[in-house]
């Protein structure tokens, strides 16, 4: 292994990471304000159209599992310059696109490159000392959390301007950009799992969901609850849009800062995971997933309705999100990367179910199946929570099976 010095790890360096994952992450949910837009420049029906969200988002599921582990098999600084050089030619591709066919594809791409931010993580992690590990992961992946919190308000505002096209032209510029900077600060460091081959790698993800229960659980609640959070969104912006509201791109895309609630809920719920009741947690979000959908009810009739709603579920999604989490990466501290990248693939596989599934119903039903459809599946999800308890408590897992 290469021998570097953590010192290179600067406050700017790792300002520019964050900054990094923000743009990366922020690319996936660039489309959501921008729908209507996007149907009505290529004539493409608003059933149709939930299909953008939903091809990013499986690309993103495809790129954890077969992107995120290059990491540990190629140096990890070519690998996040090249993802990032890839990234702008798609943002460009999507930007440029005259074609449904060849928008879905550009899409797709721009999700399978956007796991760039694993890999950050990751790097960041390697490079600080482990006197500033935690803090240093804590800043970098901040930068996600801001990227999900103003990607559809920045979309939005530059759509309102310049068209929807200019948010991915101007993203991909940005992407160049990072790649340059990243090329010339970012020190490198060899991967930790050169012995492996990239077969065996894939293999022992697959591995991890046959032996562990808990991860299949916890993957499972992931899928649904970002199917409802994706089934509101991908939808959302149709009767928003729609004459009887007309809102603009800039003002729907403010109700994304609504995730800011979605911020303060994560970190009780790491509070309580730190304290042993991540279940408690868990429990909490699921049930508040389930109420959410009752002002949501109303959002055609009260923009008040719809903020409530639009709130209540950001704290839902992130109270279930970082309780599942830290629950799966507990399970084995010499696979963490592998134990998240299987589980956030199942989180990013609902996000894109509930993606399509959202503008298809309002095409055919309107608000009120997107709000029944909601309900069913917070309801599915509190009982398989309920169920992952009472089995738990009546017949507790074998040490054995969280370490074999």
């Amino acid at each position: 292994m290469t021998a570097f010095s953590p010192a290179p790890l600067t406050r700017s360096l790792t300002l520019l990471l964050a900054a990094t994952c923000a743009l990366s992450v922020a690319s996936v949910y660039f489309a959501q304000p921008l729908l209507e837009s996007m149907a009505t420049s290529l004539g493409v029906a608003t059933g149709k159209v939930g299909l953008v969200v939903g091809a990013t988002q499986a690309g993103y599921a495809i790129g954890l599992l077969l992107v995120v582990p290059l990491g540990d098999l190629f140096e990890r600084k070519r690998l996040i310059v090249c993802q990032l050089l890839l990234s702008a030619a798609a943002l460009l591709a999507v930007g440029l696109a005259q074609d449904w066919a060849v928008l879905l594809l550009a899409m797709s791409l721009v999700g399978l490159l956007a796991v760039v931010v694993q890999v950050v993580v990751a790097h960041a992690a390697t490079l600080a000392t482990a006197q500033e590990q935690g803090r240093v992961v804590g800043q970098v992946t901040s930068g996600v959390v801001l990227g999900i919190l103003l990607a559809r308000l920045v979309a939005g505002a530059f759509a309102d301007v310049a068209g929807w096209r200019s948010v991915y032209f101007v993203a991909a510029g940005l992407a160049l950009l990072m790649a340059l900077l990243l090329w010339r600060k970012l020190p490198s460091a060899q991967p930790g799992a050169r012995s492996a081959s990239y077969r065996q790698l894939l293999a022992s993800v697959v591995g991890l969901y046959r032996h562990d229960r808990l991860l299949r659980q916890r993957g499972l609640l992931a899928l649904l609850t970002f199917a409802a959070f994706s089934v509101l969104w991908s939808a959302m912006v149709l009767p928003l849009s729609a004459p009887a509201l007309a809102l603009s791109h800039t003002q729907i895309g403010l109700f994304g800062l609504a995730g800011a609630a979605g911020a303060l809920a994560a970190n009780w719920a790491g509070r309580l995971a730190d304290r042993g009741k991540g279940a408690l947690g868990t429990t909490v979000g699921l049930s508040a997933l389930v109420l959410s959908w009752l002002p949501l009810g109303f959002a055609e009739q009260s923009l008040v309705a719809l903020l409530i709603g639009v709130l209540l579920l950001d704290l839902a999604v992130q109270l279930v999100h970082v309780s599942n989490q830290n629950a799966v990466i507990s399970l084995r501290p010499e696979a963490r990367t592998r134990l998240n990248a299987g589980y956030i693939t199942c989180y990013f596989i609902g996000g894109a179910l509930g993606s399509l599934l959202g503008t298809q119903l309002f095409e055919y039903s309107g608000w009120k199946a997107i709000v029944a459809a909601g309900i069913v599946i917070g309801m599915l999800a509190l009982l398989v929570w309920v169920l992952a308890e009472r089995r738990r408590k009546l017949q507790p897992p074998r040490p054995s099976a969280a370490a074999s």
